[in-house]
């Protein structure tokens, strides 16, 4: 169990659209981190001085990982539900893909010139790495603005309906 709660807070950056295969293979005596897991250049560890298990002396731990691009969060059940010929041994675990780790925000009452009614927002955004700060907030203005539209077009329709009044 704790080895797959480690694996869980593995930061990976996949540049491909298709699904990587990653491996694990340490023999002990041994500190597995995730600077272990080997796949391909598409896949970059971002965390890689995270711990994921210790291997006793004699032992060797062996894993085969999955990664893929994904939005937001998908629980292991979806995981499993998505690969219904997933061999036995195969243990789906929760994919996290949001890059943002924490923010804060402080609304300040600042002035410009003579007027004094203005509001300063600061904006602190911690990542995991695989997006910067600055892109996040760029890209969640973004999504926002466009989830937005809809009632900006809403209004254009309310001025062209016709209303029947008897």
């Amino acid at each position: 169990t704790q080895i797959i709660l480690n694996l869980k807070k593995v930061s990976l950056k996949v540049e491909s659209d298709e699904e990587k295969s990653l491996e694990i293979n340490v023999m002990g005596p041994a500190n597995v981190t995730a600077g272990d897991i080997v796949g391909d250049g598409d896949v970059t560890i971002l965390n890689p001085e995270l711990p994921i298990c210790t291997v006793a002396e004699g032992t060797t731990f062996h894993a085969v990982l999955t990664a893929e691009k994904g939005r937001g969060y998908t629980s292991a059940d979806e995981n499993k539900a998505r690969k219904v010929d997933m061999p036995i041994g195969v243990l789906p675990i929760d994919s996290i893909y949001t890059p943002i780790e924490r923010v804060n925000y402080q609304v300040e009452n600042t002035r410009v010139g003579q007027r004094d009614d203005y509001d300063k927002l600061t904006l602190d955004v911690w990542t995991d790495g695989s997006l910067a700060a600055s892109e996040a907030i760029s890209l969640s203005a973004k999504i926002l603005t466009e989830h937005l539209t809809i009632f900006v077009n809403l209004d254009d329709q309310a001025k062209d309906t016709e209303i029947m009044v008897e």
